[in-house]
């Protein structure tokens, strides 16, 4: 029996089994697909949270080397420019989900992470002790957690009887990549159906496809019939698409989980909520989802945390995504051309001139406002943490670079040596160091400079110091276990 299996090997799959196997967790992924290749582009990006995220973990060069950084937040066709705020990357990365999904790949495999590909999961029984996983052919396998990470129709929320909850769908869309004998227009078409666009692919040959259907389709694969009607409904004619690399159809519906959790069974990314891509928010809300889960998930298997902490899981992503989803849903709402909806968008584009909104949307969609509540306090508490300049008796750090081992961090700006985590010394590392510059927050601005922080795994911070060591026990018991017994002599 492992300790932790997780179903479906996308991105967020991929990187929580990373964050496990830092935490010296035994994870094994179980992927239907045969192999890793994936057909069609999917996601082709994502926000400056998640490339932070890639940074702590020390690969972020990975994503860079490849990718395309553009000022590629919008809102109603508006443009959210981020790149004044206090973040190293103020930006979105381009990038293709194919391509997303081989970098991570590459460092799961570094790590030693065990990948089954070829098995369909259709189900499980849990108890006290672990869970059963049913394969479609052979099986059952044990495990001690399971994590459906298993896209939007997941068979381990389905099976668990999890509600998936929200709004229903009132539009649907192909996407598609196909060849086509009739030169393309370029760029995107508002009319009072949706929204519908085309691009030619890097090959040349190969077009790119977004069409709004005229009613929505069933919840079946789509056929070349199917986007013929559609674009020949909006363009007059179907630009004689043939040989289509893959065809497939999503709505605007918008679901989330009513729990993240059951037992010892946990949803993460698409599994735990559905949405529009508008606005491209699906890989960055799944990669935030697994590393605020994993650490705590690694710490429940240890022994380390009781399997209380498993629930604050739900506690802080859910209310988190809702925000994100909400937000998609209404842009998603103003992919119209109608006159109503015209001029929804400009009175939104006049509110947007203001820095004021502009900043909250653009630090929502982001993803650099997340915070998570953690109580009354500093400015700092529950909200990322900068990725500061430091002095340390080793040379300069970033903060970031900190976090690489995927272990929490207790930063010690006051005089070295003031602060005592002796009892919990196996867990957090203590760092002694010096910051000259200033705290500052996105769209909150700047804020004052703290004596300590304890940051948590995932970056968030944990506990805010004064000068003093009050309440460094509670938040060290309550995020990283009891402190170690003393030994007796």
């Amino acid at each position: 029996m492992n300790d932790v299996t997780i179903v479906g090997s996308g991105p967020t799959g991929l990187m929580l089994a990373g964050e496990l196997a830092l935490a010296g967790v035994d994870v094994a992924i179980l992927e239907r697909r045969s192999t890793p290749d994936l057909v069609g582009s999917r996601a082709r990006g994502f926000h400056s949270r998640t490339i932070e995220i890639f940074d702590q973990r020390g690969i972020v060069d990975r994503f860079l080397a490849e990718g395309q950084t553009a000022q590629g937040l919008s809102f109603a066709n508006t443009s959210l420019n981020v790149s004044g705020f206090p973040s190293r990357h103020p930006y979105t990365l381009g990038l293709g989900q194919s391509h997303i999904e081989r970098i991570l790949l590459g460092w799961v495999e570094e790590l030693g992470v065990p990948i089954r590909r070829g098995l369909e999961v259709t189900g499980f029984a849990q108890d006290d002790a672990g869970v059963d996983v049913h394969l479609a052919d052979g099986g059952p396998l044990r495990t001690a957690y399971l994590v459906g990470a298993d896209g939007g129709r997941s068979v381990i929320r389905n099976v668990a009887g999890i509600e998936f909850v929200g709004a229903e769908a009132t539009r649907s869309h192909l996407i598609a990549e196909v060849e086509v004998t009739e030169e393309t227009p370029a760029g995107i078409r508002l009319d009072g159906v949706g929204i519908h666009a085309m691009s030619v692919m890097e090959d040349g040959r190969t077009v790119g496809i977004v069409v709004t259907e005229q009613q929505i389709g069933p919840a079946t694969e789509p056929t070349l019939a199917d986007l013929s009607e559609a674009l020949t409904a909006v363009y007059g004619t179907d630009f004689g698409a043939h040989d289509p690399r893959w065809i497939s159809r999503f709505t605007d519906a918008a679901r989330q989980a009513a729990a993240y959790r059951s037992g010892r069974v946990l949803l993460a990314g698409d599994a735990a909520h559905i949405h529009p891509p508008t606005g491209g928010q699906g890989i960055g809300l799944g990669v935030q989802d697994v590393v605020n889960l994993g650490w705590k998930l690694a710490q429940v298997v240890r022994g380390v945390s009781p399997d209380g902490l498993l629930d604050n899981y739900h506690a802080e992503r859910h209310p988190a995504t809702a925000r994100v989803m909400r937000n998609v849903m209404a842009q998603a709402l103003l992919q119209r051309g109608d006159a109503r909806t015209e001029a929804m968008r400009d009175t939104i584009s006049d509110l947007l001139g203001f820095e004021g909104p502009r900043a909250q949307l653009a630090g929502l969609l982001s993803g650099l406002d997340v915070g998570y509540d953690l109580g009354e306090g500093h400015p700092l508490l529950g909200r990322r943490m900068p990725d500061l300049d430091l002095t340390t008796a080793h040379g300069p750090r970033r903060v970031f670079e900190l976090l690489q081992d995927a272990r929490p961090v207790l930063l010690n700006l006051g005089e070295p040596g003031s602060i005592d985590i002796t009892p919990w010394a196996d867990r957090v590392q203590h760092v002694d160091a010096d910051h000259t510059g200033t705290w500052e927050l996105p769209v909150i601005g700047t804020v004052p400079a703290p004596v300590a922080v304890l940051i948590r795994p995932d970056g968030h911070v944990a506990w805010v110091g004064d000068g003093t060591q009050t309440g460094l026990s509670e938040a060290l018991t309550t995020w990283f276990g009891q402190p170690a017994k003393k030994d007796v002599a």
